[in-house]
This record gives C-alpha cells, sequence and structure tokens, in this order.
C-alpha cells in the first residue's frame, strides 16, 4: 500500500525510479547515457526546487529569502497578526491578504467580541487594502483553493493547513508573525528545505476516498519523522486517475505528516479547474526534470487502499477498518491504555470498548467538513450512499458542512443537499467548527467519526478538567456515511454496493461577487479601524538580559506535546484577540497550576522592569540569586532577566496558532526547553515572540519548580553560540549544557529584542 524508500531516488522521465544505492550510476546510464545529470543537478529538477527559485531573493539556493505571492488568515488569527503588524510600523497590504472569518463565525461565545472581531477584519481591509470573506461563506482553504490559487504560485497562511499543492501551489502554513513580516515587506527566511517524491499509482477502488489515501499515508511517515520539515512533491502515473477534489482532500493532510509544504505535478484536469473557477490564467503545466534526484520517495499503489481510520488521539493511529473490525477488542484496548497515558486518570476514564455491541463498534456521531471533508465530490458520494436510507432515530447523528457558498448553491441545484437532509442528517454552512472544539461537540464518552484534519486529545470541545472525555476517529466521508447508513455501526464504504454518479460541479462565482469585499491595491487610510472591547493591544515586552533565571514551572513528559494542549481551541478562540484573557487558558487541559506559577514569577520582572526590587515583589527569588551570587557575585538582580520556562519531550505538533507561544511570553516565559521541535513553526513562533527554542539532550536534570541560571546568555546568542552552560539554582548550582539549533541573523535580533514587535518598532 505504502512503501518507504531507505535512500534518495532518481525519476527519471516521470516513471523509472532509479534508488540511489551502489547500482544508480549504471542503471541511470542506461537510461540517459551521457545525459545524466549529477545528483546536485538532478536536485534542482524538482518542481519545489523552480518554485522557491523564483520566489527566493537571498540569491543562495541554500539560505532562502522566500517573498509570497499572496497571504491568507483567519478571523482568530487575523486581528492578532495585523496588531502586530500595525505596531511595527504597517502602512497597506503589499500582496493580496485574504481575512476569513470560518473560526469564530457561530458568534456564539463571549458576548458581541467575535462579531467585534469582524468588524475589525472588515476595516482593516478597507483601511490597509485587504480581501475580506464574510462569514459562512468559505472556510479559509477552500475559498483560496477557488480564489486565490495558481500554478507556481506562493501562499502564506496563519493556519497549518495551508496546502494548496494539487492546484499547482506551494502552500505552507506559518504562525502569525511570519506572515507580520511579509505585510512589513520582509522575507520567510529558511534553509532550501529537502524534497520527498510522492509516486502514485494505481486506481483507488469504489468506496475508497482520499482520507483514507492520506491516512495511510501519515500512518507510514509521522512516528519516523520521514518527511519532517520536508516539501512533498506528489507525482506518478496515478495522479491521472484522480479528480483535482481528491487530490485536494489527499494534499490538505500533508500537514498532519509534519511536512514543510506539498506540490503536485499538473495536468488537463487541473487546468479544467481553473477554467471552472473563472482564472484560466493560473494555469500552466508544471511536472519534473527528465531526471530529478529526490531525498527520500515514497510510493503509494492506490489500487491497494483500504478504507482507513485514524483512532483516538492523534491523526497517525491508523487502522483499515477491516482491520480494526477484525481484531476489534485487541485494538481498542491498545487504544485505552494509550490514551490513558496521555489523558488525566484522575479526571476521566477513557472507554472504547463499551461502544461494542455484538461484536460490531458502534459510534455516536458523525461529522464532514472542512477542508478535509466538505468538498463537493465528497458531500456528492456521500448523498450516493445515503439516498433512500435513514440514519435511524437513536444516538447517531450525522452534520455535513459544505466547504462554500459556491459548493453549497451547486449541491442544492444537483439535489444532493435534499437526499442528504431526508436521510435524517442535517447540514450546515461552511465553517470549521468541528475540527477544533467549537461545533457539534459530542456527548461525555462518546466517540465521533469525522472527516475533518484532526483528532488530538479534547480537540472535539470536551474538557478533562471538567470531567468531560469524548474523542475522535478520523475517516473518510464515504464510509462515513456507510456507517450513517448503519445507523452508527462502523462500516467501510466498500462493504456497500453504490454506484456513485458523480454529477459535474458548476461553480457559481456570484457568490462572493455579491457579498465579498477585495479591496486589494486600493488602501484608503481615512478608515478608522473598528475595535471592540476585547481587541487590545500586546503588552510590552523586555529585552534580553545579559543573564537570566528560569523557573520551571511545568514539566511535560508526553512524546509529544500538540499546540492545542498548550493552547486549547474551541471556546478559547475567542478570546484570541484579547493577549492576556487568552493567556489565563495556557495548558489549561495539561498542567492547570501552569499559570498561576507563571504569574507569580512574572513578579518579580515586572518589579525588576518598573525599577523596583523583584526579592520585594516575589520574596522566593532572594534565595535564588543568593545561591547564584555565591558563584556568581557580579550577577545583579536588578539587571537579570526572571521568567519562567516549560520543559516538553516534543512540543508544537499540530497547529501553526502563535498563541501557543505568545501567551506564554505574555506570562513571563523567556523559554522553552525541548528533547526536540515537533515542527519548524512552533519554533519558529518562540522565536518571533523572543522566546530562546533551548534543546536539552539526555534525561532531564531538573524537576518541576527548580531555578536555572543561564550566563551570558546575550552575548552567547550574539555570538552565534550552540551551546549554553546552564546551572540548576541550588543544588550545588549543577551545571548541564542546554543547545539550540541554527538561528538566521534576523532571529537573533528577534530574540535579543524580546520579540517581532520590538525588533521592527527598533
Amino acid at each position: 500500500m505504502v512503501q518507504l524508500y531507505k535512500n534518495g531516488v532518481y525519476l527519471v522521465n516521470g516513471t523509472e525510479i532509479v534508488e540511489d544505492d551502489s547500482n544508480a550510476s549504471l542503471k541511470l546510464k542506461s537510461l540517459m547515457g551521457d545525459n545524466t545529470p549529477s545528483k546536485e543537478e538532478a536536485s534542482k529538477g524538482t518542481i519545489a526546487y523552480s518554485i522557491l527559485e523564483n520566489h527566493n531573493t537571498s540569491g543562495n539556493m541554500d539560505k532562502l529569502k522566500i517573498k509570497f505571492d499572496r497571504m491568507a488568515s483567519h478571523d482568530i488569527t487575523y486581528v492578532g497578526i495585523i496588531q502586530t503588524a500595525r505596531a511595527s510600523g504597517l502602512e497597506k497590504f503589499p500582496m493580496p491578504y485574504v481575512l476569513t472569518n470560518c473560526h469564530n463565525s457561530l458568534c456564539a461565545v463571549g458576548g458581541t467580541i467575535n462579531e467585534d472581531d469582524h468588524l475589525f477584519g472588515l476595516s482593516c481591509a478597507k483601511k490597509y487594502g485587504g480581501i475580506y470573506v464574510p462569514a459562512h461563506q468559505a472556510v479559509i482553504h477552500q475559498y483560496m483553493r477557488e480564489m486565490m490559487s495558481g500554478v507556481g504560485k506562493m501562499i502564506l497562511g496563519s493556519d497549518s493547513h495551508t496546502r494548496y499543492g494539487a492546484l499547482g501551489t506551494m502552500a505552507v502554513g506559518e504562525g502569525g508573525p511570519e506572515l507580520v513580516k511579509q505585510l512589513l515587506n520582509k522575507t520567510y527566511d529558511i534553509d532550501r528545505p529537502q524534497v520527498v517524491g510522492v509516486y502514485l499509482t494505481g486506481k483507488p477502488v469504489p468506496g475508497v476516498g482520499p482520507q483514507d489515501v492520506a491516512l495511510a499515508i501519515i500512518g507510514t511517515v509521522f512516528e519516523n519523522g520521514y518527511v519532517k520539515n520536508k516539501v512533498m512533491e506528489f507525482v506518478g502515473d496515478g495522479i491521472a486517475n484522480l479528480s483535482v477534489d481528491y487530490r485536494n482532500g489527499i494534499d490538505v493532510m500533508t500537514t498532519e505528516t509534519t511536512c514543510l509544504s506539498s506540490v503536485w505535478v499538473t495536468d488537463e484536469k487541473v487546468k479544467g479547474w481553473y477554467i471552472t473557477h473563472g482564472r484560466p490564467e493560473e494555469y500552466k503545466e508544471q511536472k519534473p526534470a527528465n531526471c530529478t534526484y529526490y531525498d527520500g520517495f515514497i510510493y503509494v499503489d492506490l489500487s491497494k487502499v483500504k478504507p482507513m481510520i485514524a483512532m483516538p488521539f492523534h491523526p497517525s493511529n491508523v487502522y483499515t477498518i477491516e482491520e480494526l473490525n477484525s481484531n476489534l477488542m485487541d485494538i481498542l484496548d491498545e487504544c485505552e491504555k494509550r490514551g490513558a497515558e496521555q489523558l488525566d486518570s484522575s479526571k476521566v476514564t477513557f472507554k472504547l470498548k463499551d461502544k461494542v455491541r455484538n461484536g460490531s463498534l458502534y459510534v455516536e456521531q458523525g461529522v464532514i467538513a472542512g477542508c478535509a471533508g466538505g468538498t463537493y465530490e465528497n458531500i456528492c458520494d456521500a448523498r450516493d450512499i445515503l439516498k433512500g436510507h435513514s440514519i435511524g432515530d437513536d444516538e447517531f447523528a450525522l452534520s455535513v458542512y459544505p466547504s462554500s457558498q459556491p459548493v453549497f448553491v451547486s449541491l442544492v441545484e444537483n439535489g444532493s443537499i435534499a437526499d442528504i437532509m431526508v436521510s435524517g442528517a442535517t447540514v450546515r454552512s461552511a465553517f470549521c467548527g468541528p475540527c477544533f472544539g467549537a461545533g457539534d461537540v459530542p456527548a461525555n464518552n462518546c466517540l465521533s467519526i469525522r472527516h475533518s484534519t484532526r483528532n488530538f486529545p479534547n480537540r472535539e470541545g470536551s474538557k478533562i478538567t471538567n470531567n468531560q472525555i469524548a474523542s475522535v476517529a478520523l475517516m473518510d466521508a464515504r464510509s462515513i456515511a456507510a456507517t450513517a447508513v448503519n445507523k452508527g455501526k462502523l462500516t467501510p464504504a466498500t462493504d456497500l454496493d453504490i454506484e456513485y454518479t458523480k454529477p459535474e460541479y458548476k461553480f457559481n462565482g456570484d457568490v462572493y461577487k455579491n457579498r465579498c469585499y477585495n479591496g486589494f491595491g486600493k488602501p484608503d487610510a481615512s478608515v478608522e479601524i473598528k475595535f471592540g472591547p476585547n481587541i487590545t493591544d500586546w503588552p510590552a515586552m523586555s529585552e534580553l538580559t545579559d543573564d537570566i533565571v528560569l523557573k520551571v514551572v511545568s514539566v511535560i513528559t508526553d512524546p509529544v506535546t500538540t499546540t492545542d494542549e498548550l493552547i486549547p481551541s474551541g471556546e478559547t478562540s475567542s478570546y484570541r484577540s484579547n493577549p492576556l484573557g487568552l493567556a489565563e487558558f495556557t495548558l489549561s487541559r495539561k498542567d492547570p497550576a501552569y499559570v498561576g506559577r507563571a504569574k507569580e514569577v512574572q513578579k518579580a520582572e515586572k518589579a525588576r522592569e518598573k525599577g523596583e526590587n523583584p526579592a520585594e515583589a516575589y520574596e522566593e527569588i532572594k534565595g535564588v540569586f543568593d545561591s547564584i551570587n555565591e558563584k556568581f557575585p557580579n550577577v545583579d538582580i536588578n539587571k537579570t532577566g526572571i521568567g519562567s520556562t516549560i520543559y516538553a519531550v516534543k512540543p508544537g505538533d499540530g497547529s501553526a496558532r502563535e498563541q501557543a507561544a505568545s501567551c506564554q511570553k505574555v506570562l513571563g516565559g523567556w523559554a522553552n526547553i525541548a528533547g526536540e521541535y515537533a515542527t519548524k513553526r512552533y519554533r519558529s513562533n518562540l522565536i518571533n515572540w523572543g522566546m530562546l527554542p533551548f534543546i536539552l539532550d539526555g534525561e532531564i536534570p531538573f524537576e518541576n519548580g527548580d531555578y536555572i541560571f543561564v550566563p551570558n546568555v546575550k552575548k552567547l546568542v550574539s555570538e552565534k553560540a550552540t551551546e549554553f552552560k546552564a546551572y540548576i539554582v541550588g543544588k550545588d548550582m549543577k551545571e548541564f549544557t542546554l543547545k539550540m539549533g541554527d538561528l538566521t541573523d534576523d532571529e537573533r535580533k528577534i530574540i535579543l529584542s524580546g520579540c517581532l514587535i520590538n525588533f521592527y518598532r527598533g
């Protein structure tokens, strides 16, 4: 089904695969003759290299400085981004910047504050020359596919699922500060990423959908980090057997592999997509060179992919549905054990085996939604399964969210919506809520199956701290519909004999023309921005001091810590326009005592910033400096930064949300210490908020509550040091080493300045 190559691979003429082993030279010679390029030249033959080269401004393809063509944010990210950019000198949007409203679009939590954010966004689009997509019009990624993608273009989005590779567009999901840099005409600075080829061959059997293919790939590459921070480049004869909607469904899930971005070859079907959407000028043929070298290679036989399920609590916890049903109690028992390790068993008891009835697994809810599930063909195929059936009048419920109003219109016109509703399922407007816990929250102890992007703990909206636990398994829309027909009995779509009608999609662009504001190139400086009472400025942040003292206020030993655990989604999203208000939720689902501990330490730093005695504001700190001064007598409490830090084995998997870092910063966080960082974007968020992204090899030498002294930190950052001596205060000043990976010159300056705002403010 999915095969990983141990070595790099040469792809010749788009079809011949030559692994980079001892026989590679002879094989290449037989295929290419004297035209065989060197590995270095062949590595420049990727689609990714060409796109990056066209957007690089550094003149050095190993050290990239990228300028993007277009950008996108939604209503729980754009307020913070624009506020940061305004504080840093924003005058106008230098490129098309789309502000969508698909996360807080229900306007149901926190009084007026969600709609206040929307009015803020519209007024900023007018003032700075942006594009504004009102609530319920489209989820962010569907709008960008329909209206902003382009072959060979690059798009930056403040959402981790910013992926339009199937449309020939290289897109990257990053934290908000990276978008701020683009708004200020700065660049996205990275080392040239490696490129992994993904060769698709064969044709999916009826009933197997894009989510099945995506989950099969994720389950193979996530844990081993095969594509981490790399570009996935999709090639192969099997692509011709996939519709563009199907390709989009696979592509958007590449985020869950932890790759940096993705891109696909383009063909007549992609050309047709652009023609259908009224943008034929955005198409061109795009393919790798005749001989292309890939740093890794994934071979996927689409004909062998079966309906898949990602069990709680990660998209990589993958089984075929057939395998699950054949080994039901054993697999459920294993999932329960894994879940117990991740959850607070003193608060909740995670159960799955109680959902087995007469040897079958029954679920209580199904959801088809968002950028992954809510596409036209997914819903049409689900309709074909549901038509003429009832989902039943018991606990099981099914809801369907078309990904945009144009998709909705076409589904209404071809009768799909009526057939789905008659079956007992409900149809909603375009909304991302079910994907992050702001819609269709299941009941306590329920299991929901969803064609959406993630199934992390509590992401569906339950709260362990309130003794609530529900869980999500990811599946394809077709198998969700098959399960619905069987009243919640887990069923792969391949078990049903269905004739899929595949009605033609008709895009109606008037939906957007009649409602969306397009002000790009027409900024109006006279427009006054509308500020609701929840929208607040970022608090002042200190520059890095010569030495720092860090109190460890949380130690997380889970193998992976997601951004959902660092700052929860769902109902907290309403407070993302209020940095201090949102910070109160930091680590609330993982370590509820964190906020109180961090704020206690912050008292000392706030006093120091005011020129007051830190020891009077926070008595505990006096003894800490007494111990430090025994070994370092010249260290001055009034000139030393005092803050907090957390330790996590592998933090930052999942969302691009900058708030996972900024909330720690506004609570006085100076650093993270990690075994490794799960994603580049989380590490970048730390840096952009002036936090030191330390790495610790081996066992943890400190405990929660310990103080760590890092001398000469400012000097060492300035001098591009990669190792920092640190000392555990009060334990004979035990010395250990903290490391830091490469930083660009600007990243070092940002850390020294205290944050991106300080850096650009000068």
